[in-house]
């Protein structure tokens, strides 16, 4: 009986080795078909986690209007996203980038990650983005105080004041343009502004059509 029981616990570890093996971490099948029908380079590509990724549900027109393919996905860290860099900005080869990442480090969905690190990551996709002929345009954080999924993260605010200094600093000296939604989106504590979003994280739509005015000012 031992035995069979000793089968069945190995059995079932080895399912769940194969299929954490068989893992999309980067999660690089979310956007291939919609890649694979572009047929003509977009202005630029918005990339980066659930702010981008939410950004064209509540307002596609927007994207439309301005020749914008939105390339974000919920949850992710700057790691995923520059794994995955190549194949959602340089091979659609748009004329901008623009980065928007770094929340999901602070909040360590993928666990501890310095804010150092967070900043080279994104560091990295602009050398990447300069290599292949595409304009980064680096985004300040937006706006947070805390995370309703990471509860234990209490200094929220203080590390996202910290890579946007450290974003701003890097954005001014190599001469690339730099958005900052975390001013016209912060209040009086440099927390999300309530009627911009919700879960002191995302933006509404509101909150978009402030990014959207910030964004194209940068632009043009």
């Amino acid at each position: 009986m031992k035995r069979i029981l000793i089968f069945f616990v190995l059995l079932s570890l080895s399912a769940m080795m194969s299929a954490q093996n068989n893992k999309d971490w980067a999660k690089l099948g979310r956007y291939a078909e919609d890649n694979a029908k572009i047929t003509k380079s977009p202005k630029a590509v918005l990339y980066g986690d659930s702010i981008t990724d939410g950004w064209p549900k509540h307002d596609e027109a927007f994207f439309k209007e301005h020749d914008f393919v939105g390339r974000g996905i919920g949850g992710q860290t700057t790691e995923e996203m520059l794994v995955r860099f190549r194949q959602d900005v340089i091979n659609l080869k748009p004329k901008y980038v623009v980065i928007l990442a770094g929340i999901n480090d602070v909040a360590l969905n993928n666990g501890y990650i310095s804010n150092e690190t967070t900043v080279g990551n994104i560091i990295s996709m602009c050398e990447l983005a300069k290599l292949h002929k595409i304009k980064p345009i680096i985004c300040s954080l937006t706006p947070a105080d805390s995370f309703r999924w990471r509860k234990e993260v209490t200094d929220v605010v203080e590390q996202v004041r910290n890579i946007n200094t450290m974003l701003q600093e890097y954005a001014h000296k190599n001469h690339i343009p730099y958005v900052n939604y975390f001013d016209a989106m912060k209040d009086e504590n440099d927390a999300l502004k309530k009627d911009l979003g919700y879960e002191s994280v995302h933006p509404n739509l509101e909150g978009y059509k402030v990014m959207e005015s910030v964004l194209l000012k940068t632009l043009k």
